[in-house]
């Protein structure tokens, strides 16, 4: 029996990408495996947006060169596949780089993998053309399914933020019909998934094509999956700021199976700063537009991305980012040192921040953060809280699942429980977990 082998890197695009391959290969007759080592096709799934994502892929490649020798010797083939947004960038470069790869794919393409396998045999192959078709035309029936779900809805960023590859690696703004991806929830759902995440490299400004044959916004396309039977639970990521219309911000205490978080990237608190990025919204729109989400929506979490040490940035304007973070408090967020993509505007730049004032300023904002995060995790001891049992816990007798927060709860309970809500009072928070009791009785919690 053939074993397919899939490591993804990076954003939950990448993800669920990484289960559709797993899907593309399963209906070739091949099984999923956890390890490399038995493998008789390897994927890796990879990201470009940080740098030391595309170093991790040409060490693992180093790594997987052994292994591919050491199977070869055992009369095992093994076929290497790097996927994703570092090849859609670097294509044919990774063959010379890497000369144990059989087949460089981008992310748009990744439905042609049986066929592109075939033809590797007597040369190697690389396909990161952008298609006339719609990959997600060619996909079979999802295979990998689990309590919750990723669900792409949209593919594509027309923003050109200056330090971003993705316009370059994933291509314009595309979104999928409402009817296709309603066909796809209930399969999931059909399958177990009772959360979904609908998701896209810029999910709300998602704009595909209603039932009515119209135009669909996002809220749109929320309140058609939301009313699904056997749906509890309903998240979107990511989003941009300038995207964030009246109507989503509407859905956000409109739509009951629409859960409280909302990551919305910032990146920087300074103004010239996010000019120089071209972001298009100033720090005090952003301001703005949490305080309308917070008012529709009073117990939202929030979750942002923030890069520190982006070129010519000054101790003045990083203090305007700590400010921002200070005066609106976040539940998470993902921050990072700058870094040059190449082919991005920012890459050309010369006034780079001096790399150990990179390092200060992102342990200052990363303490600031994770002091935010551990006061918003510690003020739900002693709450009751609904979490959605996912999976069984580290542990004989524990589960494990996520509160409406999106915060991960382990608590003792059976098996059975898994894909139920149950409702768990919170006796302890972790660094990055609580741990609680479930309520016997729900109706006195």
């Amino acid at each position: 029996m053939k074993k397919a082998f899939v490591k993804s890197y990076g954003c939950q695009m990448n993800a669920y990408d990484a289960t559709r391959m797993a899907d593309v290969l399963g209906a070739e007759g091949y099984t999923a495996t956890d390890t490399a080592e038995d493998a008789d096709v390897v994927i890796l799934n990879t990201c470009h947006i940080r740098e030391k994502a595309a170093d991790k892929v040409y060490s693992e490649l180093g790594r997987l060169r052994v292994l591919k020798a050491a199977r070869a010797e055992a009369g095992q083939e093994t076929r290497i596949v790097v996927a994703g947004c570092v090849a859609q960038a670097e294509g044919a470069e990774i063959l010379s780089r890497a000369p144990t790869v059989d087949v460089v794919v981008g992310p748009q393409n990744y439905h042609r993998l049986p066929d592109l396998l075939a033809r590797s045999r007597t040369k190697r192959v690389v396909d990161t053309e952008f298609p006339v078709e719609n990959k997600f035309d060619h996909l079979p029936t999802r295979r990998t399914l689990g309590v919750t779900a990723f669900l792409t809805v949209q593919e594509g960023c027309d923003k050109f933020c200056a330090f971003c590859v993705v316009p370059y690696t994933r291509g314009a703004e595309v979104s999928r019909s409402v009817a296709a991806i309603r066909a796809e929830a209930e399969r999931l759902i059909a399958g177990g998934a009772r959360e979904i995440t609908l998701i896209g490299q810029n999910v709300n400004a998602y704009h595909g094509v209603g039932l009515d044959g119209g135009a669909a916004t996002l809220p749109d396309l929320m309140r058609t999956i939301a009313a699904l039977p056997g749906l509890l639970r309903l998240r979107y990521t990511t989003s941009h700021p300038n995207d964030m219309a009246p109507d989503l911000v509407a859905a956000h205490g409109d739509i009951p199976a629409l859960m409280p978080f909302l990551h919305l990237p910032v990146q920087s608190g300074s103004d010239r700063v996010l000019k120089a990025m071209n972001r298009k919204h100033t720090a005090d729109a952003y301001r703005a537009l949490i305080a309308e989400v917070r008012a529709v929506r009073p117990d939202i979490a929030l979750s942002s991305d923030f890069i520190v040490g982006f070129p010519g940035e000054t101790e003045a304007e990083f203090a305007e980012t700590m400010r921002l973070v200070a005066e609106i408090g976040f539940a998470s967020a993902y921050s990072f040192k700058y870094s040059p993509r190449p082919g991005t505007p920012a890459a050309e730049w010369a006034d780079a921040v001096p790399e150990d004032v990179k390092s200060a300023r992102l342990q200052a904002l990363q303490a600031l953060l994770d002091e935010q995060r551990h006061a918003f995790n510690a003020s739900f001891v002693g709450a009751t809280v609904d979490v959605l049992v996912e999976k069984a816990g580290r542990h004989p007798g524990q589960v494990a699942g996520k509160t409406p927060h999106l915060l991960p709860v382990q608590f003792d309970a059976p098996t059975s429980t898994i894909g139920t809500v149950v409702p768990v009072r919170i006796v302890r928070a972790g660094s990055n977990s609580l741990f609680g009791e479930a309520v016997a009785d729900a109706a006195a919690a």
